[in-house]
């Protein structure tokens, strides 16, 4: 199986300003993620970095990394993928899997899955990951996006809600006001699951997606795949037993991922 990864990356970032360019064990960010992603990638496989700056492009030529200029103006990441797919010519039915330009712990494997499972299952416009949570406090962050799925593995909706409510939950005295006084460890079968944001797309569903118009709960949510879900499509979701590595959000993630490399 073939198929190719693209990597969003932009300078314009309100928390950590330059961060494509942030130096993680003498490689730019982006550098660092495409060749993770690129060392456990199927033959055949094509990582781009699709940069909205001259200055991400030079850093990816230095470093051996593909990449292609878009535009400065694009409202969203899949719109600037959409405008990649365009630059490098890809046929509509080639599959494609966004990697964030912030990942550099990003599981290779992972990768691979999610394109694999959008190959196997034609029914779906976009595939995507999750796993199980395990701490009460994940589950109930609204900052944690969380999934949940038919008996097919199809995404029945995304939330930053604790998705799915267990209505008849013991209760305990001294429990917390909003009611979740159990582990999430102690709820019924299957776990809930924490949405992980990767997505395969084909290159045709990509191009057609960011002129759909946004739905009302994508702007509600703040979840961009809501607004595939409410059009119709459908998204198939990949379950991995374990987290994957944080992404670098903060200059403290930069500082915890740069110990991480160094030792």
């Amino acid at each position: 199986m073939s198929f190719t990864v693209l990597i969003p990356a932009r300078l314009a970032s309100t928390r950590l300003p330059n961060k494509p360019l942030a130096d993680i064990a003498g490689l730019p960010m982006i550098a660092r993620v495409a060749r993770r992603v690129g060392s456990g990638m199927p033959a055949g496989t094509r990582v781009v970095v699709a940069g909205d700056s001259p200055d991400i492009l030079q850093a990816c030529a230095r470093h051996g990394v593909e990449a292609v200029l878009t535009r400065v103006d694009h409202p969203s990441g899949s719109d600037r993928l959409a405008e990649a797919c365009d630059l490098l010519g890809l046929p509509d039915d080639a599959l494609i899997v966004n990697v964030q330009g912030d990942e550099p712990l990003i599981d290779p494997a992972l990768v691979s899955s999610v394109a694999e499972l959008l190959r196997q299952r034609p029914e779906a416009s976009m595939s995507t990951a999750a796993h199980p949570i395990h701490e009460l406090a994940d589950f109930v962050n609204p900052n944690v996006v969380k999934v949940v799925l038919d008996a097919r593995d199809l995404a029945l909706y995304f939330s930053r809600a604790p998705i799915p409510h267990w209505r008849d939950q013991p209760k305990s005295t001294g429990g917390r006001a909003d009611g979740f006084t159990q582990d999430v460890t102690s709820r019924p079968e299957p776990a809930p699951l924490r949405h992980i944001g990767i997505y395969g797309y084909r290159a045709g569903f990509l191009r057609q997606f960011p002129k759909l118009p946004p739905a009302p709960i994508e702007v509600t949510e703040a979840l961009e795949q809501l607004r595939a879900m409410w059009h119709g499509h459908r998204i198939v979701v990949h379950v991995t037993p374990q987290a994957p590595g944080a992404g670098v959000d903060t200059p403290e993630d930069l500082v915890r991922v740069r110990r991480l490399f160094a030792a």
